[in-house]
């Protein structure tokens, strides 16, 4: 069966590339011919065409990976304003498009301009730094990465997010709705996917940053930030039985150097169905944290990000696969994988979204279970020598996936319904199941992405 669905997948992912100047550039969101969703969905996303170029990369088809990295560094250079405010150096488009007229081609960038909410992308940054070591890491060509355009690319974004803020925190600030959850959702602050995509891009761009004087303050400042933030992430951002005990009794209003409750933690603030929901074994690294904030909500790019690309300790991630084990329903069920867990409902919806109706309870960003986080989870399966939990997954796509004809996600709490607003011939679904396939059937893939740098 694998192999006719793999012939399913790849026909929608060879249907999808955008090409510029008679180059292979990219890759569209989606297929789908009655295209339910925005008409942006037939731009090539940078976030979305990872997962296309990595299978590119598998097939030892560089040319389009190579092109789009280039392509978005130059898109970079073009003078855009959002709402008559410049944007930043170091900052990468959400997506792009070809238009085409009677005097040939130009290439158009979206930075958030034409978003919802106009909220920039801060994980693009990060994914194309991270791709570009990818990159490297495959095809051997460091010559890219030498070139000085993208050395300056790099230096930008290293300059962009180690600036100084008014916060004591390793972590990086962000907006809501500036990465893979892009519309409100109430994860403003510090959410763990930025902070596990920060984590590896700090490793990445340190590395393939050039020597010279005027880097090398930037490089000693991400490797300080790096450790930092490892050190942070894996202490605080760490729940499992026995951290959930200690928050419980956490005393509230410390002062001083000693203080247990650093960040004023109130435990009546958790909510009740974190006590019953944690098993005796297993745990997982939060949402997000600030002051007087702990969102318990288990997101699934986040925590699988933080164990591919060496975030968490052995331990961490062995206690993940744990919980996805122990609550295999909840966090997997009937499509991997749920984006987010525990759905937020009632008053708490509508005053976290906005009463957003597509992030509804159970769909879309809020609960929906989305077949992309296919590749990640059979990765960090894999990488923390689980793969039964691995084929378990796959096999429940494998079954599913080409049937539906590959939505964008899936509704329920336990993803049994094709998502209501959900593309069909969604890319980056089709996508992630070839990669997902590849990685089971060559494990020596994911040499690809750093390992755990400092073991425990």
């Amino acid at each position: 069966m694998a192999e006719s669905v793999l012939g399913s997948a790849y026909r929608i992912l060879n249907s999808s590339v955008v090409s510029y100047r008679d180059r292979p550039v990219g890759t569209v969101a989606a297929r789908d011919p009655k295209m339910l969703a925005a008409e942006n969905y037939q731009e090539c996303f940078v976030r979305d065409f990872v997962v296309s170029a990595l299978v590119y990369l598998a097939d030892g088809k560089p040319e389009i990976v190579r092109n789009f990295l280039e392509t978005v560094l130059e898109l970079c250079g073009q003078e855009l304003h959002i709402e008559g405010h410049e944007i930043q150096p170091g900052v990468m488009p959400a997506s792009f498009r070809v238009e085409r007229d009677g005097d040939g081609e130009r290439l158009l960038a979206d930075f958030g301009n034409r978003a919802i909410g106009r909220v920039a992308p801060v994980d693009a940054m990060m994914w194309w730094a991270v791709l570009l070591h990818i990159y490297v890491q495959s095809t051997g060509d460091r010559e890219l990465a030498e070139r000085p355009e993208i050395q300056r690319g790099l230096q930008a974004i290293l300059a962009l997010c180690l600036k100084g803020a008014f916060e004591i925190y390793p972590t990086l600030l962000v907006p809501d709705a500036c990465f893979m959850v892009d519309r409100r959702m109430g994860v403003y602050g510090h959410p763990l996917e930025i902070q596990s995509l920060f984590y590896g891009m700090l490793h990445t761009v340190s590395d393939l940053c050039g020597a010279n004087p005027e880097t090398r303050r930037l490089i000693d400042s991400a490797h300080k930030r790096q450790a930092a933030l490892r050190d942070y992430v894996r202490t605080c951002y760490w729940l499992d039985l026995e951290r959930l005990t200690e928050i419980h009794r956490f005393r509230t209003e410390e002062f001083g150097d000693g203080s247990e409750n650093m960040l004023n933690i109130h435990p009546e603030s958790l909510p009740g169905w974190i006590g019953h929901w944690i098993p005796d074994r297993g745990g997982y690294l939060v949402g997000n944290l600030g002051p007087g904030r702990m969102d318990v909500r288990f997101f699934a790019q986040g925590n699988l990000l933080a164990i591919l690309l060496g975030l968490t300790t052995w331990t961490q991630t062995q206690k993940i696969m744990d919980l996805y084990e122990a609550r295999w329903d909840d966090l997997v069920g009937a499509m991997p994988v749920k984006i987010c867990y525990a759905a937020v409902e009632g008053e708490e919806w509508r005053a976290l979204t906005g009463s957003d109706p597509k992030n509804a309870a159970w769909s879309y960003h809020n609960g929906g279970n989305w077949p992309v986080l296919l590749w990640p989870f059979v990765a960090a399966c894999l990488k923390a020598e689980r793969r039964d939990l691995a084929e378990r997954a796959f096999h429940i796509a494998e079954e599913k996936l080409a049937r539906h004809g590959w939505p964008e996600y899936y509704d329920g709490r336990t993803g049994r319904l094709i998502g209501r607003r959900a593309n069909l011939n969604q890319v980056w679904s089709a996508a992630a199941f070839v990669f997902a396939h590849k990685l089971l059937e060559r494990p020596e893939l994911l040499a690809w992405f750093p390992s755990n740098l400092s073991g425990e």
